[in-house]
């Protein structure tokens, strides 16, 4: 019991690092104008995402061009993310919609 709930604790916490990075990455390769291989702040984040990016290679079919590989790695974090979320809070789900259902009345 206690040690699965740490188990997942720290997955949900990776799992948010590696998204906090793939969403950085894309932010500096847009915000560079085309010259992101010049910029040292790209590269630490292609260097801290080269395992998603491989992992994500490893899985994909054949036909995803490498291009796309940070989408799918950023897929593939969101559904840990989510399924961690869903563990570890059953309920999540619902008060979100209640929260936005709240906002709108």
């Amino acid at each position: 019991g206690t040690i699965l709930l740490g188990i997942v604790v720290v997955l949900k916490g990776l799992a948010e690092f590696a998204g906090l990075l793939l969403v950085g990455q894309g932010l500096v390769y847009a915000l560079s104008f085309g010259r992101h291989e010049a910029n040292a702040v790209y590269r630490m984040f292609r260097l801290s995402t080269s395992p998603l990016i491989w992992f994500a290679k490893k899985i994909s079919p054949k036909q995803v061009a490498d291009k796309h590989l940070p989408f799918v790695s950023l897929a593939i974090v969101f559904w840990v993310w989510f399924i961690t979320m869903d563990f570890l809070y059953p309920d999540w789900i619902v008060l979100v919609i209640a929260f936005f259902r709240g906002l709108g009345a």
